[in-house]
C-alpha cells in the first residue's frame, strides 16, 4: 500500500516538490515546517501540520526533506541528521515528465522534477534535489545532498561531489569533477575540475571565494571530504531491485 508522504519545508522548493507528488498521484498529507506562523495554514492547497519534530509522530508517513538555498544549501543535511530517521522513512519524488533510464539509480530522499532527464547509468546519491529542465548524461554521480538548479547540464562522466551547490544554466563539462560543498554559479561553464569547498563563477569559471561558512562546516565534519556517498552500483542486482525509480516516481 503506498504510504502517505510528508514534505519537511514549506518554502518555494517544497511547494515545487508538492506539485510534482500530485502529478504523481502520490498521497499527499501536508509540509512540515518550523516556521510557528505556518502551522495550521495551507499552503498552495496543502496542509501545513506542524514543525519538523512532529516527523516522529507520523510513523505510516514518508518524507523527502526540501529545504535551502545558495546562502545555505548544507540545511538539507542538518534537518536529515537532526531528524535521525531510518533511510526507509526516506522515499523519492519523480515528476510524471522526468526522463529516468532503466539502468540509473536514486537515493532514498531524493527529489526529480519537471522535464528533468537521466539518459544512462546516472548514479544520484541521497537526498539530492534536481530542478526543472536539467540533463545528466551518462555515466554521471551526483553525490549525497547535492543541488542541481533548473537547466543544469552534466556532460559525460562528470562528478558531482556530496552537497555540491549548482546554480542555474551551469554548463559541466564531460569528465569534470565539482568538489564536495562547492558552489559553481548561474550559467557558469566549468571547464576544470572544482575543488572542495569554494566557490566558483563565469565563462570558463574561476574560483571566486571559499564557499559558505554551513557549507565549510560540513566539509570539515566529512571523513573524506572530496568523496562522494553513493547508492549501490546499479550493475549490482539487488540494488537495481531495490532502487530503479519509475517514471512517475517511487513512494512505497
Amino acid at each position: 500500500m503506498t504510504r502517505p508522504l510528508v514534505i519537511i519545508g514549506a518554502g518555494g522548493f517544497a511547494r515545487e516538490t508538492a506539485q510534482a507528488a500530485r502529478a504523481a498521484g502520490l498521497p499527499l498529507a501536508g509540509h512540515l515546517d518550523d516556521d510557528p506562523a505556518l502551522h495550521g495554514t495551507g499552503i498552495d492547497g496543502v496542509p501545513v501540520l506542524g514543525g519538523t519534530g512532529r516527523a516522529g509522530t507520523l510513523p505510516d508517513a514518508v518524507f523527502v526533506v526540501c529545504v535551502g538555498n545558495p546562502r545555505d544549501y548544507a540545511a538539507r543535511a542538518r534537518i536529515v541528521d537532526r531528524l535521525r530517521l531510518p533511510e526507509d522513512r526516506y522515499t523519492t519524488v519523480v515528476h510524471p515528465t522526468a526522463a529516468v533510464s532503466p539502468d540509473s539509480v536514486l537515493g532514498p530522499g531524493t527529489v526529480l522534477l519537471a522535464h528533468t532527464v537521466l539518459t544512462s547509468a546516472v548514479r544520484v546519491g541521497r537526498h539530492v534535489a534536481v530542478m526543472p529542465h536539467t540533463v545528466l548524461t551518462h555515466d554521471d554521480t551526483v553525490g549525497d545532498f547535492a543541488t542541481v538548479a533548473s537547466g543544469v547540464r552534466l556532460g559525460g562522466a562528470a562528478l558531482i561531489g556530496p552537497g555540491a551547490y549548482l546554480g542555474a544554466g551551469a554548463l559541466i563539462r564531460e569528465g569534470t569533477a565539482v568538489g564536495a560543498w562547492s558552489l559553481v554559479g548561474m550559467g557558469s561553464v566549468v571547464l576544470a575540475d572544482v575543488p572542495p569547498g569554494e566557490v566558483w563563477a563565469g565563462s570558463p569559471a574561476r574560483r571566486l571565494r571559499p564557499a559558505p561558512p554551513p557549507a565549510l562546516e560540513r566539509l570539515a565534519r566529512s571523513a573524506v571530504p572530496g568523496a562522494p556517498s553513493l547508492p549501490p552500483d546499479p550493475d549490482d542486482t539487488a540494488a537495481r531491485t531495490s532502487r530503479a525509480v519509475p517514471a512517475r516516481g517511487a513512494n512505497v
